[in-house]
């Protein structure tokens, strides 16, 4: 009995600690479209997070670009309440890589599956083909004012709140290393693909090309962000930029 009741604990904290929280619907809907470029909000489909499901249409848009809250890192392998980036998508990586976030919204709303199990999941898809690099070039916005994200490798668990609103095109199986990029070098652009870290380097196929937007530019992103960056530190401290954060 007292194994039983044991592993029952076990069970419940599992699915306590991968259960998140649901942001307001009207902040979160704002939150997923500042990744994009206000040009394309209005025609835009917004994915809203259901703690208990998943991602769902919140409002269906009609210019084939989604956008949405990530809230989950797959290739970390851990579950975290904090995170919270804004993120745009392109039809071509609708069609590819934001079918991850789905999945792993799912795997992690269901309470069946540990960080870990989500992450080699996802590994498993990948490699037997279920999950597919994007097949021509396209782009990804991620223009929000700020995002809460992981600072740097899946070797690196520090959260940080930063604004660095910037453009991401797609390179798949790219690595820096490949592209010229190492730490000490001037490149205006950098290129990350975290899913190497567990797939092996140049085998991660949704590498990215990042370009951040000019000082002008996200200036502009900052001030009409205003509003928006208070509700975000508003409904969680966290959400503020510190300094060194990225704002001006």
């Amino acid at each position: 009995m007292r194994i039983l009741l044991s592993l029952i604990i076990c069970l419940l904290v599992l699915h306590v600690n991968a259960q998140l929280e649901k942001m307001p619907a009207d902040l979160e809907t704002d939150f997923a479209l500042s990744a994009l470029p206000p040009h394309l909000r209005d025609a835009a489909t917004v994915y809203l997070l259901d703690p208990s499901k998943g991602y769902y249409i919140a409002r269906a848009g009609s210019n084939g670009f989604v956008c949405f809250v990530s809230r989950t890192e797959w290739e970390w392998g851990e579950f975290r309440d904090d995170l919270a980036a804004p993120m745009g998508y392109d039809a071509e990586g609708v069609n590819s890589v934001f079918r991850v976030y789905k999945d792993v919204a799912a795997m992690r709303a269901s309470g069946k599956y540990s960080a870990v199990q989500v992450r080699d999941s996802i590994v498993r898809g990948i490699q037997n083909g279920n999950y597919k690099a994007p097949s021509k070039g396209g782009i990804s916005y991620m223009l929000a004012p700020m995002m809460r994200a992981y600072e740097a490798d899946p070797d690196d668990r520090n959260i940080v709140s930063v604004s660095v609103p910037h453009y991401m095109f797609y390179a798949p199986y790219a690595t820096a290393a490949g592209m010229g990029v190492t730490p000490s070098s001037q490149q205006n652009f950098l290129v990350i693909n975290p899913g190497n870290y567990v797939l092996g380097a140049g085998k991660g196929p949704f590498g990215l090309i990042i370009l951040p937007v000019t000082k002008e530019q996200k200036m502009k992103i900052v001030e009409d962000g205003s509003s928006l960056l208070k509700r975000l530190v508003d409904y969680k401290p966290y959400f503020k930029v510190g300094a060194g954060g990225g704002h001006h």
